[in-house]
């Protein structure tokens, strides 16, 4: 079961950080806290390959902290989980929490059921001794016999050496309102009456209950975000799939990764990680960097691997300048995926641990 695992839980992406989610492809739906998408209508979900795709929230449960998403790829390929009943974790049981914690690869930590039905904050959750961090909500926790027994949260950040997941009661209840559901609009389940809102209100039109709120509102960016955000669309990128955080993005060009953040508030980093010197004759290569005039780039070396670079105070990001500064952004991403291939062809060095080749 551990490659279907592997498989099945992807990691969550957008202008506010990471999570995890799982498919299931019975619905052909991705699962989530709501809590990690909170906010974003679109987002990236990324495979344990590093392929993102862009998924749109279709359904979110506030008050049961539960979000769907829908992705336009064909994922027939993929197993399916069976999802456990209602009661079938009992104190001292074994299970699995599998997701991306602090946005780190795939990792799948074992732990023992605690309580199975730990009220908190007036729901009952999942509590286990297995090691819950920022990253692995909205991943999902399985019982030992593969099946889908709650979907990690880690939100109650108070609770030292203990992990929470909501259980699989309401996650059954929220999908047994998708049929018909249309997968390109973003809706909002009532807590009182099940009922799908599409149209931005503060009150369910079916029962009155007040919807929670701010749960219809999109996150706006910076100026900053959005002028990178177009550079990053003129080098071909579409830009949700590469938001990696607040003001920071990651993402290949081709073969090479992309990495671009501020720093302390006060520059604009862009950084591509693109060779590793090769481990004899080195003086090629060496003769060749320090020959080269690479603005306005600089290229560096830490230990064997080789970074290509660009920073630039914010201050200099003036309407001046803003064009040729656009322009150096996205020549970058170019620059790094021309070179990487030409340091390997030509001077014999190796493609980094970040390379994504072609399958």
């Amino acid at each position: 079961m551990e490659n279907s695992i592997y498989s099945l839980v992807f990691k969550v992406t957008h202008a506010g950080g990471s999570g995890s989610c799982f498919y299931l492809k019975s619905y052909d739906l991705f699962v989530t806290n709501y809590h990690v998408v909170a906010g974003y209508h679109s987002v990236a979900v990324h495979d344990s390959e590093r392929n993102p795709y862009l998924a749109r929230v279709v359904l979110v449960n506030a008050d049961l902290d539960i979000a769907l998403l829908a992705v336009e790829h064909d994922f027939s390929h993929l197993p399916d989980l069976s999802l456990a009943s209602d009661d079938s974790l009992a104190i001292g049981g074994k299970i699995r929490v599998a997701g991306y914690p602090y946005g780190m690869p795939f990792t799948v930590t074992e732990g023992t059921v605690s309580a199975p039905k730990q009220l908190m904050e007036g729901q009952y959750y999942i509590q286990t001794d297995a090691a819950v961090n920022p990253g692995n909500s909205g991943g999902p926790i399985f019982n030992d016999r593969d099946e889908v027994v709650g979907i990690t949260v880690s939100k109650f950040t108070n609770a030292d050496n203990m992990g929470f997941g909501i259980r699989i009661e309401s996650l059954r209840k929220v999908l047994e309102s998708v049929g018909g559901m249309a997968r390109d609009t973003f809706h909002v389940q009532c807590p009182s009456c099940d009922e799908l809102i599409a149209d931005v209100d503060e009150y369910c039109p079916s029962c009155g209950e007040q919807l929670p709120e701010g749960v219809f509102d999109e996150r706006h960016y910076s100026p900053l975000a959005e002028f990178c955000e177009d550079a990053i669309e003129q080098m071909g990128i579409n830009p949700v799939l590469a938001r990696d955080g607040y003001e920071a993005w990651l993402f290949h060009k081709g073969s090479s990764e992309i990495r671009i953040f501020v720093n302390s508030g006060t520059y604009l980093f862009m950084v591509s990680p693109i060779n590793l010197l090769p481990k004899k004759e080195v003086e090629r290569v060496l003769d060749y960097m320090l020959s080269t005039d690479f603005s306005p780039y600089k290229i560096g070396i830490d230990g064997r691997q080789i970074y290509l670079t660009y920073r630039l105070h914010l201050a200099d990001i003036t309407e001046a300048y803003a064009d040729e500064i656009r322009r150096n952004i996205v020549n970058f991403a170019f620059k790094a995926d021309e070179m990487d291939n030409m340091l390997v062809e030509q001077y014999g060095c190796e493609f980094s641990a970040y390379t994504k080749h072609d399958r």
